[in-house]
């Protein structure tokens, strides 16, 4: 078939196994991502194998180190891949739970209940532990979920996705519940944007040119984060040991990512004691500083900051650095120039964290911690199938409640409107 039926056909057929695997008790969804952790491990070496050729590829035309490190495949990777599965099979099925209920004068009893979204368009790059993030959350949620990686992990996502298919005909679901679009032809894409009939919602994971591309083309709604320019703020009264440990950590620990911190805000009162300390931890990270005026006046050899560092998302080790006279002037920086992904405050003064949790308009705002604590799997929900930074219906880490919506459930005694 050419690529235009290809897509038709998978969306036609995930839109029939939705409506078997919304159905399905949770002990049958459980014995999947059981079933899918234990093949992980069991296929470990085919599954490296194909990896092996997509780095081979990418070394060969010259990807950045970045895209590298987020598509390479280990036995660590593996390994966390099927505990997330674990970890997802383990949390309680949303499905068919009633958030809230009550009684109207007439009598009638009436209730919201939990209900999958239907077919999901996932469209990502790089990752190949999105393939089975993404499958393992659908499953338990109760959706279907059409899978398109990037061409850069064919072969990867390939080897993953055949597990994944092979575990779901073992645990007696369609097969058709997760599909890997087989072919890296960017017509498929548009082609799968267009299958409003059968899909729910496309959620886009990469760099901001492909999920402005997907917003743009896509007649079907769109969850996405175009990109994650994190803050730290380091307030007045910060434990200042603690907001270099947390400062070096975010930037650092895996600066390709989107939850990675791209610009530290400094209370201007502290900022002569706290920058040099920062600076050296930073320093022997590998990290580059770049500094507004302020910030230079206190570090020698450090980059002039411009106008068009304070909205960078660099996903390298670079950082730029800013003095603010106090908390207001932090938030309204993070107000213009953040992309309300992750934003944390270093401060001991509990009533200031509180209003910075109110008041900043962020999926997740921390206290006392790193940026890199937006994931799905560090807050508790095994995996995720991405961030969100629009508001509906979803806002941060998108686990398996996030992929469920609501419908109303009316009991009556034959009552009749009048």
């Amino acid at each position: 078939m050419d690529v235009e039926s290809t897509i038709t056909q998978m969306a036609k057929s995930a839109a029939a196994a939705a409506r078997i695997l919304g159905a399905a008790p949770s002990d049958v969804k459980n014995h999947a991502l059981f079933t899918i952790a234990t093949k992980l491990k069991k296929e470990a070496d085919r599954i490296k194998e194909g990896n092996q050729k997509d780095l081979a590829t990418a070394r060969d035309k010259g990807l950045a180190p970045a895209m590298i490190d987020r598509l390479t495949v280990t036995d660590a990777t593996i390994a966390s891949m099927a505990d997330g599965l674990c970890e997802v099979a383990g949390q309680q099925d949303p499905v068919g739970a009633v958030d809230e209920s009550w009684i109207r004068p007439n009598g009638l009893e009436v209730s919201k209940m939990c209900i999958p979204l239907g077919v999901i368009g996932i469209i990502y790059e790089s990752r190949p532990n999105v393939t089975i993030d993404a499958a393992g959350l659908c499953i338990k949620s109760g959706n279907a979920v059409i899978l398109r990686g990037g061409s850069e992990a064919i072969f990867s996502n390939q080897a993953l996705a055949s597990v994944v298919s092979d575990a779901m005909v073992e645990a007696g679901l369609p097969e058709a519940s997760v599909a890997l679009v087989p072919t890296a032809d960017r017509k498929a894409i548009k082609y799968l944007l267009a299958m409003e009939e059968y899909i729910d919602l496309i959620i886009p994971r990469g760099g901001e040119g492909l999920i402005r591309f997907v917003v743009k083309n896509s007649k079907i709604p769109v969850l996405k984060h175009y990109k994650g320019v994190c803050h730290v703020y380091v307030d007045l009264s910060a434990d200042m040991d603690m907001a270099v440990k947390i400062c070096v950590n975010s930037k650092a620990q895996r600066p390709g990512v989107c939850n990675a911190l791209e610009t530290m805000l400094v209370h201007r009162d502290i900022a002569a004691d706290f920058l040099p300390k920062a600076a050296k931890s930073l320093w022997d990270a590998g990290v580059e500083i770049r500094g507004c005026e302020k910030t230079l006046a206190i570090l020698a050899d450090v980059v002039p900051a411009n106008e068009n560092d304070w909205p960078a998302e660099y996903l390298d080790l670079i950082l730029a650095v800013k003095v603010v006279e106090n908390m207001d002037d932090a938030m309204a920086h993070i107000e213009q120039y953040g992309s309300k992904h992750t934003e944390t405050i270093v401060t001991s003064d509990y009533a200031r964290a509180r209003r910075f949790l109110r008041e900043v308009d962020s999926s997740v705002v921390l206290v006392n911690a790193s940026t890199r604590f937006n994931d799905g799997g560090q807050l508790g929900l095994g995996a995720e199938m991405g961030i969100s930074t629009s508001k509906l219906h979803a806002f941060g880490p998108m686990g398996i409640k996030e992929l469920t919506t609501t419908k109303f459930v009316v009991h009556g005694n034959g009552q009749i409107r009048v």
